[in-house]
């Protein structure tokens, strides 16, 4: 079997030192051996260190080496949207499987891909492309294809777990985490796709579109970033025996008018550290999996990295040569279902609430009575001087709000209203709450 790989950076480099060091067990696994056919680059003259490669098998023309008549299996790890698109059209179309971690192409035209699989008849596999080396797409894809799934809930994304992770244990600000995961390589010198939620957002669009047989993009996906979760936010979340992870969750129901549907969501959110993805620190990831006859399901590990990475890409090259030498290819794209994405107003969830208020008798109740307006149900309220102080009736008081569970719209038009009242100073900050105290 031979392979074109597209790109030889941190992934592609590992790719080819385990295909290097790991070629008995390969093709003692397949039934027939793994050969390089050539590796498309940027620049043939970069420093690529001891990479057990013939420097021959380098070329700047992926085009030309996907169209190779003796070129088997493409494997992309270059990622972006163009030229990696066209370039995987092309082989698909041509009749090659095609192993990519393509993230961000995936949640924004994977539809392309899975229709240029089905021309050319060859194999589209992506288990890299969410959660680096935890075998979770397959699953997905495969065990429970026998199964009803209803929700899915991930932390999906290493370098906001670490922030996030890091702020809870030391009791810093977000640019201090930041600034640590920085230096320690768990963040990007340019972190937007992570610490804004873009990241996430392509990975709940990919599990969503398995988990729910729909064709599900990224921008489907309602998306907001960590870079607003403040210490005093941690704190609160500490007192109420709780932490904050970045949450993608993707769930199951019908909607108002009672059609089934599907909810994806990105976001930070208070969890209670009773549930299983609290204990989930460093740079893990972990994805939770409920399902109506398996149950719960837990799929923990590295998420990212070259190895990991290079791990969940050489256990779909397995797969795929297989198939090609017994002449099959594997199931197709699921995607009968066909389910419209329920926008983020009629999500349920919870919200955790931080005013800064007038200290005067009745502030309290006509909050409350914001709140009953918009039938939105108090589950908890908090009440103190402001920065926890000992400020007598007068002064500003903090007030802390934790609702029962209600339509996100609802919750959004309750906080709108509650920053007109001229007894509310500011709202300090608000957070989703999910799963059960």
């Amino acid at each position: 079997m031979r392979l074109a790989l597209l790109g030889c950076g941190t992934v592609g480099s590992e790719v080819v030192r385990l295909l290097h060091e790991q070629s008995a067990d390969l093709a003692a696994r397949i039934g027939a051996p793994l050969e390089i056919a050539g590796i498309a680059v940027r620049r043939i003259g970069r420093d690529r260190g001891d990479l057990p490669v013939d420097p021959a098998l380098f070329t700047t023309d992926p085009l030309g080496l996907i169209k190779r008549d003796d070129v088997d299996v493409v494997v992309e790890v270059v990622g972006g949207i163009e030229p990696a698109r066209s370039w995987l059209v092309e082989a698909l179309r041509a009749g090659k499987s095609v192993v990519t971690a393509n993230k961000a192409l995936l949640a924004e035209d994977g539809g392309a891909l899975h229709d240029a699989a089905a021309e050319g008849g060859g194999d589209l596999y992506y288990e890299a492309a969410v959660a680096g080396a935890i075998p979770l797409l397959r699953p997905l894809r495969e065990s429970l294809h026998g199964d009803r799934i209803t929700r899915v809930t991930g932390i999906v994304n290493g370098t906001t777990n670490f922030i996030l992770s890091a702020m809870d244990a030391t009791g810093a600000g977000f640019a201090e985490a930041l600034e640590e995961a920085t230096e320690l390589g768990y963040a990007e010198a340019d972190p937007t796709a992570d610490v804004e939620g873009f990241d996430a957002a392509a990975k709940a669009a990919i599990l969503a579109s398995l988990a729910f047989h729909s064709r599900v993009s990224a921008a489907d996906v309602h998306r907001e970033g960590i870079t607003e979760v403040t210490a005093a936010d941690v704190a609160s979340a500490k007192a109420m025996g709780c932490t904050i992870k970045l949450l993608c969750i993707a769930a199951r129901g019908a909607d108002a008018a009672g059609r089934e549907t599907v909810s994806v969501r990105v976001h930070p959110a208070m969890i209670p550290l009773t549930h299983p993805l609290a204990s989930v620190g460093d740079a893990f990831n972990a994805v939770f999996v409920e399902a109506e006859a398996a149950g719960q399901l837990m799929f923990y590990g590295r998420g990212a990295g070259g190895a990991p990475t290079a791990s969940a890409v050489l256990g779909d090259v397995v797969a795929v040569s297989r198939n090609r030498l017994a002449g099959v290819r594997a199931a197709s794209e699921s995607a009968y279902a066909d389910l419209p994405v329920r926008p983020m107003g009629e999500a349920l969830t919870r919200y955790h609430i931080s005013l800064d208020v007038t200290d005067r008798p009745g502030v309290l109740a006509a909050v409350a009575g914001v709140f009953a307006r918009h039938d939105v149900s108090i589950a908890t309220v908090r009440q103190g001087p402001a920065g926890g102080g000992t400020a007598g009736r007068g002064e500003d008081a903090d007030l802390v709000i934790v609702t029962h569970v209600a339509p996100d719209a609802a919750l959004a038009a309750t906080v709108e209203e509650l920053r007109g009242l001229d007894i509310v100073r500011s709202v300090a900050s608000v957070l989703r709450v999910e799963g059960e105290a």
